[in-house]
């Protein structure tokens, strides 16, 4: 990541607002935002295959659900963000993964410019690549900021995505286990 230009970026931005960089409150507004871009993008520069080295032999192919996992994300087209809860399941092939490494993927991805729809699809294809289970359900809500802050300006809209494949989209009784568990308290 080049923190220069993200400092030379942050600086043209608050000219171009007609703001002065050099304002006692702006002076290290640019540095900021550079060390910010290295955490919230974070994921540009990791591979979600480290998360699944370790895997354990699996004695059992019933579900394992990790639900209510918090991401905060960015919006590709306004660099605004967008954040929420994943729920992420797979019935499991010979191996099974540490509870961490779930919520690990799901941080990997969501700290990457994208959008929600890309994001979903990330998490189930690096659980089908590393894991190889039967089968992967991975839902996504989440509130995007474009949508609240500017644009429309409707807070509290909450946008949902799925994805299915193997055993959950074979099985429609799978896919409903998936959601009333979600949908527990």
């Amino acid at each position: 990541m080049d923190l220069e230009k993200i400092k030379q970026g942050a600086k043209l931005i608050l000219e171009g607002i007609g703001e002065d960089p050099e304002r006692e409150g702006l002076m290290d507004t640019p540095d900021r935002i550079a060390r910010m871009c290295e955490e919230i993008f974070g994921g540009l520069e990791q591979d979600a295959a480290e998360h699944f080295e370790k895997k354990f032999h699996a004695t059992s192919n019933n579900m394992v659900l990790e639900k209510d996992i918090t991401f905060y994300s960015v919006c590709e087209h306004h660099l605004l963000p967008f954040y929420g809860k994943a729920h992420v399941a797979y019935i499991p092939g010979d191996k099974v993964a540490g509870l961490s490494k779930i919520a690990r993927t799901v941080e990997v991805f969501a700290r990457r410019p994208q959008i929600q729809e890309n994001m979903t699809a990330q998490i189930a294809d690096a659980l089908e690549q590393h894991l190889e289970p039967k089968g992967v359900m991975v839902l996504l809500e989440a509130e995007h900021m474009c949508m609240t802050m500017r644009g429309v300006q409707k807070p509290g809209t909450k946008t949902v995505t799925t994805i299915v494949r193997g055993a959950f989209a074979e099985d429609m009784m799978l896919q409903q286990t998936f959601l009333q568990m979600v949908n527990k308290g």
